[in-house]
């Protein structure tokens, strides 16, 4: 029982990213927060953006209106099959998607007013390195803004998936709740003191959001798109029945008429360069 994460842990290599299956079971929930963020990041008219961890564009589609044709975003990530489905998805002339590592951007210094990164800080095998990226390439007196998730009890979509994954195999359990590895407010303020960052501020938000059915939960998972659903492929067949039964319960709280009311709660740090 072994497995090969892919770039980013978007899918195991050699496979395409199923960006419908990466939307319902991520980008449902990151979207909700893209508003917050782009205003701790203080993104404005004729902005120069840079969008890390940019996935499939979500925090994109919401900033190109607001950047507008006096400015642009750059979405930068990781993992060039992620890239692709956001330029499907993003047809304009002032997003331009490049391929790089968050911990080594290749941009000279002091090239954008705002730099975001939405979901991804967690996943960098060293996210005070990719913060102190983030603050080179910001011009004196630009923004940042991070979003990451909570603890996993208050992420419960994931969180009791990662924990029933984890007692089949404990050997994976640094990559499980890698998602949840910076959802202490002082460690995040503490990592964008150290990157040179003032007038820091770290917040937490939760949204609320209704899914069909436990099913329509479900169905992503199988198509192994992240970290926590690429773990649960490892598995056998038997006990990914044990898993899926043990999440069924384990949800029935937030059940109601057959619907799933979930709340997921996020941190969003801001600073300036």
């Amino acid at each position: 029982m072994s497995t090969s994460f892919g770039a980013g842990f978007h899918a195991t290599p050699g496979r395409t990213v199923d960006a419908s299956a990466y939307d319902r079971f991520t980008g449902r929930w990151s979207r909700l927060f893209v508003p917050s963020v782009l205003g701790a990041a203080e993104v404005a008219p004729g902005c120069r953006l840079l969008d890390v961890s940019t996935g499939t564009g979500e925090a994109a589609v919401k900033a190109l209106p607001i950047v507008g044709a006096s400015g642009f975003v750059i979405g930068a990530d990781v993992a060039p099959a992620m890239l692709q489905g956001a330029r499907a998805r993003l047809d304009e002339p002032l997003f331009w998607p490049v391929a790089a590592d968050g911990q080594a951007l290749p941009f000279r210094d002091a090239s954008f007013d705002c730099v975001i990164c939405q979901l991804g800080l967690q996943f960098f095998p060293n996210p005070a390195v990719g913060l102190a990226e983030f603050r080179r390439v910001l011009r004196s007196g630009g923004s940042v803004a991070i979003c990451v998730i909570s603890t996993p009890d208050k992420a419960p979509m994931w969180g009791i998936l990662a924990d029933a994954i984890s007692r089949f195999r404990p050997d994976l359990r640094n990559i499980l709740y890698l998602s949840f590895s910076l959802g202490d407010p002082a460690r995040l303020e503490g990592l964008l003191a150290d990157a040179g960052f003032r007038d820091i501020r770290v917040e937490r938000e939760a949204r609320e959001d209704i899914t069909a059915s436990f099913d329509d939960y479900w169905a992503p998972i199988e198509a192994g798109i992240g970290s926590i659903p690429q773990s649960y492929l490892t598995l056998s067949d038997v006990d990914r029945g044990s898993v899926r039964e043990e999440v069924r319960a384990q949800l029935s709280r937030f059940e109601s008429n057959g619907r799933l009311l979930m709340s997921v709660e996020m941190l969003i740090g801001r600073g300036r360069a």
